[in-house]
């Protein structure tokens, strides 16, 4: 069953977010990402007070590589410079079937 991440994120500095973008693809690759969708351009229709900046979709082969993957060193490496400069609300879910 795949597994998909589902994140968005409001960029507060979009100058220090190129180091996060310098480092997290290297660790998506790693463990089989493949982006399925980030947008600029979303339109909140319910529970946002207001839309995020950017929505990603990454589907992996399996709920439990996309769970590794966030967890992973490589991974976590890249947040730490995420944080600084963005927030993100990520979700980890399985596909069907």
């Amino acid at each position: 069953m795949k597994g998909y991440w589902v994140a968005f994120v409001n960029i507060d500095n979009k100058q220090q977010y190129q180091d996060y973008m310098a480092l997290a693809p290297a660790a998506l690759k790693k463990y089989g990402a493949r982006l399925l969708s980030r947008g600029e351009d979303v339109t909140a229709i319910e529970g946002f007070n207001t839309p995020p900046d950017r929505a990603v979709i990454f589907e992996f082969d399996s709920y439990d590589i996309a769970l590794q993957c966030y967890q992973s060193p490589e991974y976590q490496a890249a947040r730490k410079h995420r944080a600084h400069c963005a927030s993100a609300n990520i979700l980890i879910m399985n596909g069907l079937s």
